[in-house]
């Protein structure tokens, strides 16, 4: 396993947490719904960088895409 497999590893983790402590659902639903994500394939995919960004980064864009219905991208 590479560093960055690692590190989407512990990211993938750490949402999954966040999932089931804030929605209050079971692990195996949190999984899921995070894995059916845009946010896990934007995660998943290297190429995006999103996996040097924080655990809690991450989720929010999940939040967003659960709140918006798909990814949005913040205006800068």
């Amino acid at each position: 396993m590479t560093k960055k497999d690692q590190l989407i590893e512990y990211s993938i983790q750490d949402i999954i947490e966040y999932i089931v402590n804030d929605q209050h659902i079971e692990y195996d639903e949190a999984m899921r719904i995070f894995y059916n994500s845009q946010t896990f394939d934007k995660l998943s995919d290297v190429e995006t960088g999103l996996y040097l960004e924080s655990s809690a980064y991450v989720y929010g864009i999940f939040q967003d895409e659960r709140n918006f219905g798909s990814l949005i991208q913040a205006e800068v």
